[in-house]
């Protein structure tokens, strides 16, 4: 069976913060509310968009009200791939491992629809055999069973698969899941973040040679 290769979204294939953010601060001055600075809202992101809002009511000590987490998602559905881009190296390197016999998939907190829209607008989604967004299954990130079924939905082996995403919620669900983690170190993540992981890849380019060396069979001591 192919080797997988599970990628968290926000923070490790894309740079997202510049258009969450805008799309964020709109709904906060709609609001009547100040908005963020971009480092601020990256240490927001990472739990999907219920928890991004209710952080961002939160540091102005108020609660969403019931429109805001649906105000927030059609704004920013509809400019999902304003600023945002891939990181350095990620699209070509995607590319090379689909054409090398990986199967990619995505798992994210982000709700599937956006994540899909986004990916299509970078020419990226083609290269993943599955989308595991936020709200395609009864659990999300950090519980291993939104990684496992995102697995099962790209056809993987969890005896042959490996994640690497950004932040803490990608490891303890690979940790979970009994998959290695490799800690995307170019992301919104903390250094501390990576606690638990297999691995820590500097760059995205790193990741091809990091996932073969994770996947070797172990040594026979003779």
């Amino acid at each position: 069976m192919n080797r997988t290769l599970i990628l968290d979204l926000d923070g490790t294939i894309v740079d997202s913060v510049p258009d969450l953010a805008a799309a964020l601060n709109r709904l906060m001055a709609s609001r009547g509310l100040a908005g963020f600075a971009r480092p601020d809202v990256a240490r927001m992101v990472g739990d999907g968009v219920p928890v991004l809002v209710a952080r961002g009511f939160a540091a102005h000590g108020a609660a969403p009200d019931p429109d805001a987490v649906d105000d927030f998602m059609a704004d920013y559905t509809a400019h999902a791939a304003v600023e945002t881009c891939p990181f350095p190296g990620a699209p070509d390197t995607l590319h090379a491992l689909a054409a090398s016999g990986w199967k990619l998939a995505v798992c994210t907190n982000k709700p599937e629809a956006p994540a899909r829209a986004l990916l299509a607008s970078l020419g990226l989604l083609d290269a993943f055999a599955a989308i595991g967004g936020g709200d395609s299954f009864p659990t999300r990130k950090p519980d291993p069973a939104h990684l496992l079924a995102t697995l099962k939905a790209a056809g993987g082996d969890p005896a042959r698969a490996i994640m690497a995403g950004d932040h803490a919620n990608d490891v303890r669900a690979a940790t979970g899941a009994g998959l290695p983690c490799i800690f995307a170190a170019w992301g919104y993540g903390p250094p501390c973040m990576a606690e638990g992981a297999a691995a820590v890849a500097e760059r995205f380019t790193d990741l091809p040679a990091i996932a073969e060396r994770l996947l070797q069979p172990p040594a026979r001591v003779r």
